[in-house]
């Protein structure tokens, strides 16, 4: 009668286990996708260079100073 005891409790504790890391994974994919959506947001909001050199006159951005 032990065993079957020891048995069932222990099979009881690993599918509540499973339960567990399931919705830890659902919860854990959910993050990645919102987390996906920020980044893709973060690098459309970004200008081009095409965009934000158009103002400059076109000596600029042309050499760089490595002596300074």
């Amino acid at each position: 009668m032990n065993v079957n005891m020891n048995t069932s409790t222990a099979l009881t504790s690993v599918a509540g286990q499973s339960t567990g890391d399931a919705a830890n994974i659902a919860v854990l994919k959910k993050a990645m996708e919102i987390e996906a959506q920020n980044a893709l947001q973060l690098v459309n909001s970004i200008s081009t260079p095409e965009k934000t050199s158009a103002n400059l006159p076109p000596n600029l951005g042309q050499n760089v100073n490595t002596t300074a």
